[in-house]
């Protein structure tokens, strides 16, 4: 028994230390101070057990103790959840979703009168919330909670940027068959991924693009406002960026915004990148970057098998959780196509609930998944959210910065993933304590920090 104790202190007291010197580098003080009582803790618990072997009293409790671990531990590896549909999978009357109902796309029509009058004669329920939208500053614009007139400037700098690049758009493929013909549909894949991460992208995926992937209608921009959008091509190259979580945890301040607008910038790189590779090699192909897009980015990554769909409405990676930006690059070239995976995320999302019980606008629901376009999936209240970003002048995000999946990829929070990966049981221990390391309602500040980018 002593034998034992002493290899279950030791293994236990090496997971909390793996925890501590986690929670320093990513300066989490209460996670490391907590974790540091519980390395006192279980020194003081398999020390003492050890130190009076082998009295009758440290005989019974290491057989209690041993009773429990026993059980947990077995239960640990259990691989079981109930059997539920896979969120944000079409069902057989799914359709595409018209850009023109999107926020981004409503909040546009304050400068086109005549849009507007033919938006809202078909869509009157959407007039009052969107004027009261309207009448508030434009992100970049003086007026909003967190407007600073050194930084904000510089998130309007990127999105001017990649509203440009609206004009790269390829029409026609360059000739250049040999080469073409030189790649197998594995090769061909193999460098795109490798491209991809080389310009910086955390990970690249394959899909076949269905319908339902498509907007129905462009409604970004005026030019185009209306617009049928054909799909022509049939696979996707999904590119995924991440996003620095420091920045993030200073959500809803400024970083947020500045951060959220580099990524948008590097994925849209990364995207023209890949593009440009593909015509090269004699493929057609279309970059889908911020504000230009003719696809929906998620539910393409989500086919991709790269992630699932949260609670929050957005897109959360297999390893990064919700602190990513997507693009897509539509092709006709001959890819392999993956398909959605589940990694049990959205069936945390239904118990953990910390994003919707966090949101200041409350926009987040509290409730399953509904059925909309022919899909069982959440989606957020678009106007109070937005509504939001324009009172404060960023993107908010919130709710990535509180999200349990939103931690760094670090072998500690690799064990975890797995941990929650498991089954249902797993997924509630591992709330409880990141509710206990992070708290369930971490504060929210007021003002943007003294240093607003990092050093």
């Amino acid at each position: 028994m002593m034998v034992g104790n002493l290899v279950a202190g030791s293994v236990s007291g090496l997971l909390i230390l793996m925890m501590i010197t986690a929670s320093i580098r990513e300066r989490e003080w209460r996670a490391a101070a907590l974790s540091l009582a519980a390395f006192a803790a279980n020194l003081a618990l398999w020390g003492g057990l050890a130190l009076f072997s082998p009295s009758s009293l440290a005989e019974t409790v290491s057989i209690v103790l041993w009773a429990g671990m026993i059980p947990a531990a077995v239960l640990v590896w259990i691989p079981w959840f109930p059997k539920r549909d896979h969120t944000e999978l079409p069902g057989p009357d799914a359709r595409a979703m018209d850009e023109r109902e999107h926020m981004f796309s409503r909040n546009e029509l304050r400068s086109h009168p005549r849009l507007a009058r033919e938006y809202y004669a078909s869509h009157p329920d959407h007039l009052e919330p969107d004027r009261a939208i309207h009448r508030g500053p434009e992100l970049g614009e003086p007026g909003s909670t967190f407007f600073d007139r050194c930084f904000t400037p510089m998130a309007s700098a990127a999105f001017d940027v990649l509203d440009r690049t609206r004009g790269c758009m390829p029409s026609e493929p360059l000739e250049e068959k040999a080469a073409a013909g030189l790649r197998s549909a594995g090769d061909l894949a193999a460098g795109i991924r490798a491209l991809g991460k080389y310009y910086g992208a955390v990970d690249v995926g394959f899909t076949e693009l269905k319908p339902y992937h498509w907007y129905s209608h462009s409604g970004r921009h005026a030019d185009q406002w209306g617009e049928v959008i054909r799909p022509v091509h049939p696979r996707g190259v999904v590119i995924v960026v991440a996003m620095d979580i420091s920045m993030m945890r200073r959500s809803p301040s400024l970083p947020v915004l500045l951060e959220s607008s580099r990524q948008y910038v590097e994925s849209a790189k990364i995207a023209n990148v890949v593009t440009q590779y593909l015509r090269i090699l004699g493929h057609d192909a279309r970059a889908h970057t911020d504000a230009n897009y003719q696809l929906m980015c998620v539910p393409a990554a989500v086919s991709a098998g790269l992630g699932e769909l949260g609670r929050m409405g957005i897109f959360m990676h297999r390893v990064h959780g919700p602190c990513v930006r997507l693009a897509v690059v539509s092709t006709n070239a001959p890819l392999p196509a993956a398909g959605p995976r589940n990694f049990h995320m959205a069936d945390f999302c239904r118990i953990c609930k910390k994003c919707a019980e966090n949101c200041p606008s409350r926009a987040i629901p509290m409730d399953k998944e509904p059925v909309s376009r022919g899909f069982r999936h959440w989606s957020i209240r678009q106007e109070r959210c937005y509504a939001l970003w324009k009172k404060i002048g960023t993107d908010c995000g919130f709710c990535i910065r509180v999200c349990p999946y939103t931690k760094p990829d670090t072998t500690v929070h690799r064990l975890v993933r797995w941990f929650i990966s498991r089954n249902p049981w797993n997924q509630r221990v591992a709330l409880f304590f990141d509710d206990l390391l992070y708290r369930r309602r971490p504060p929210m500040s007021g003002k943007n920090p003294e240093r607003v980018l990092p050093a």
